[in-house]
């Protein structure tokens, strides 16, 4: 079987011949299966980039084998279809990760649309090189197009972003996108060693060159021959190792510490750094030659409160990780999701996956609620909130949920809400939600519970 562009899973073999006849009409390459089972079982040689799954199937539901495959590739997009009567179960599978949800009869257009939305999101899709980086984010899918143009060349790439980001996730992808994905990719984290021992670290040693020198030492350069080396946290770097990285950089050779000859070197040499190097450049702590060296190419990870989407889809993907290692599988409650999609994140990813962590461990049932996530967040000393604001942060969680859900679609979210399109417009101005589901801060809804509610 050739790898497919669609892969469709459903039971209903009447259902799965028309699905299949209809992308195929629209040049879509499609594989169908009709059980989960037989699904994952050729998942890796159908090697798909957008996924269709019914919801109710007797050997495994639509959200475990979403979860499943979320498994084996993060970030694939999996939307679901379901019966009239099964939206609360639709709003389960998007919280668990669905990119989208479809009422039977899949409406054509709808489908069209949505799949070419994300068959046209970022190259992530197309292969392996981006694995890991789980993403539904604009931000995300223009910066991984730069990355794979990019890794196509041999220019020094400087990555800048906050610590927990996913910097070094995103010189990992540069390195498998290149044509030296085949060799070595050595990473050092300029801020961890000694400045004492950085320097035998990155270019070896000689045997007895200083005390504890024991054996001759290679270093990372001459480890990652052909392939990359990654310094992260290069605005740590020592001004003194400064200089003789730019000699490396400029002469393409090293020299270990106690020897008196180089050794030519052929490795690319990615960079990453939280500070702002500029203005270590302007207070003499960072040679503005070696910035020029190592910043041909400047990469930005957004921080993950520009990119709240992604939020669900973190927290999906590593609640199935921890389950895949041993953990108690665990979901977490709509409104303790909401808390997760408006918290402070100074951490980013790093944090927000910490924090999954706890949560299951901590949490006594299947479900982590929201007085869980509160805690562990260290907002629990807020005291109990009074009806109002109860009400008030439901109905916000409820219609942002509900706009994410129907895709934007203000007539859809109406109908789904069982409110004419007028009065839904006006609830969505009240509570300060826009039409992309987000919260605005400055909405009419007061945090406070003083404004007048339904």
């Amino acid at each position: 079987m050739s790898k497919a562009q669609i892969l469709l899973v459903d039971d209903d073999p009447k259902l799965l011949r028309v699905l299949t006849l209809r992308l195929e009409s629209e040049g879509y390459t499609v594989a169908a299966f009709p059980s989960g089972e037989e699904a994952l079982g050729r998942l890796s040689e159908v090697a798909p980039r957008f996924v269709l799954a019914d919801l109710r199937m007797p050997d495994m539901d639509g959200v475990e084998l979403m979860s499943r495959i979320q498994m084996r590739r993060p970030g694939l997009p999996v939307a679901i279809v379901t019966a009239q009567g099964d939206i609360p179960e639709a709003i389960r599978a998007t919280q668990a990760g669905a990119v989208e949800f479809f009422t039977k009869p899949v409406p054509r257009d709808k489908l069209r649309e949505c799949i070419e939305r994300y068959l046209d999101q970022g190259p992530k899709q197309s292969g392996d090189w981006a694995a890991g980086i789980i993403t539904r984010s604009p931000l995300m899918h223009a910066l991984l197009d730069d990355s794979q143009r990019v890794a196509r060349s041999e220019a020094a790439v400087l990555i800048g972003g906050a610590s927990g980001a996913g910097k070094e996730l995103l010189a990992r992808a540069i390195h498998r996108a290149s044509p030296r994905a085949d060799k070595p990719f050595i990473a050092i984290n300029c801020a961890a060693v000694p400045a004492e021992l950085l320097e035998s670290e990155l270019f070896g040693h000689k045997r007895g060159a200083f005390t504890g020198a024991h054996g001759d030492h290679p270093g990372l350069f001459r480890a990652a021959e052909g392939g990359t080396v990654f310094l992260d946290e290069i605005g740590d770097m020592p001004p003194s190792l400064q200089v003789k990285l730019l000699r490396v950089l400029q002469e393409r050779e090293v020299r270990p510490v106690g020897e008196t000859r180089t050794v030519p070197v052929n490795v690319r040499v990615l960079s990453a750094t939280h500070r702002i190097l500029e203005s270590r450049i302007a207070e003499g702590s960072f040679r503005e030659d070696l910035y020029y060296r190592l910043n041909v190419v400047n990469l930005r990870l957004p921080p993950l409160e520009e990119r709240r989407e992604d939020i669900p889809l973190l927290v999906a993907h590593r609640l199935a990780q921890l389950a895949a290692q041993g953990a108690v599988r665990r979901v977490y409650a709509p409104e303790a999701l909401e808390v997760l999609l408006v918290a402070s994140w100074p951490g980013n990813v790093r944090q927000l996956f910490n924090l999954v962590e706890q949560n299951v461990a901590l949490a006594p049932g299947r479900v982590i609620s929201a007085a869980l996530v509160r805690q562990s967040l260290g907002i629990q000393g807020q005291g109990l909130m009074t009806f109002d604001q109860a009400r008030l942060q439901f109905a916000r969680g409820y219609l942002s949920q509900l706009m994410e859900l129907a895709g934007g679609n203000t007539t859809r979210a109406a109908r789904l809400a069982g409110r004419n399109r007028t009065d839904f417009y006006k609830l969505l101005s009240r509570y300060g939600v826009d039409t992309n589901g987000r919260l605005a801060s400055n909405g009419n809804g007061d945090e406070d519970g003083d404004s007048p509610l339904p």
